[in-house]
């Protein structure tokens, strides 16, 4: 639709860009830098972030950019998850058929765990994506999962990427055992204004376009009604290019903004 319109080789805010496309802005540098602190040293992160701030752009960044032959990463994506799908789900991604019992079945991810790095000479890199959905038994859980050897000893990393409500779980005094484990705490900000300037164009030229498509004026009323949220600024100017389209401009301004938003930007 406007992709052709406006001379775009693909649609330039779409989710699938590659590592190497996206912007490297000091937020995301910064989360990355400790993500991978983190995994190389084998330590429970938490990395929170308020909706739509990019932490889980930033994650799939970060797992892809992991070398293959030093780290496994270990993906979970699941609102609803238990103890027994945690192990489950873990044990299916390293190819284990998981035994049936939750006990059972985490006796056999520990062991998989330790020779994969002792034997294999592999960090295990567990990474829990929308983690301020956890239920008070999943974050307990957690807590087990992380006590390996007395406590002495970790085989692998863990990872909890979770809303701002995260922080807040863990600051419950029944959880203080999980929140005093933690290791490295990073909090995704949102963009700040030139930050959303150079958000907009770096995708307008990655997806071929190097005019500016977006006024100044324009650029800081997105930044306004968005506080700098990446998938909101994503959003909106997909409709603002659209409404551009539909009304045969080939430029958006603060006025173009401003009817988007009244009228079809929800």
């Amino acid at each position: 639709m406007f992709e052709q319109y406006f001379g775009f080789s693909r649609s330039p805010f779409s989710r699938d860009l590659r590592p190497r496309d996206l912007l490297d802005l000091p937020g995301a540098k910064e989360m990355r830098s400790r993500l991978n602190y983190v995994a190389s040293r084998r330590l429970f992160g938490v990395f929170t972030g308020s909706v739509g701030a990019g932490k889980t752009t930033i994650a799939r960044w970060f797992v892809e950019e992991l070398p293959q032959a030093k780290y496994k990463p270990l993906y979970l994506h699941d609102s609803e998850l238990t103890p027994r799908n945690l192990y489950w789900e873990c044990l299916h991604q390293l190819g284990v058929k998981p035994r049936f019992y939750r006990g059972d079945a985490k006796r056999q991810l520990n062991a998989l765990l330790i020779d994969m790095a002792e034997g294999q000479g592999k960090i295990p890199v567990v990474i829990i994506d929308e983690a301020h959905l956890l239920s008070h038994q999943m974050l307990e859980e957690i807590r087990f999962l992380t006590n390996f050897r007395m406590d002495s000893y970790s085989p692998m990393s863990l990872v909890l990427i979770g809303q701002t409500e995260l922080l807040s779980a863990l600051s419950r005094p029944s959880l203080l055992a999980i929140a005093q484990r933690v290791n490295v705490r990073y909090h995704l900000p949102y963009f700040e204004p030139d930050e959303t300037a150079q958000y907009i164009s770096h995708h307008l030229r990655v997806a071929g376009v190097s005019a500016a498509l977006f006024t100044e004026e324009a650029v800081k009323a997105i930044h306004e009604a968005t506080q700098g949220a990446a998938r909101a600024i994503g959003s909106l100017c997909s409709c603002c290019l659209l409404h551009a389209m539909s009304t045969g401009a080939k430029l958006v301004d603060d006025h173009a903004v401003k009817v988007v938003l009244e009228n079809e930007y929800r």
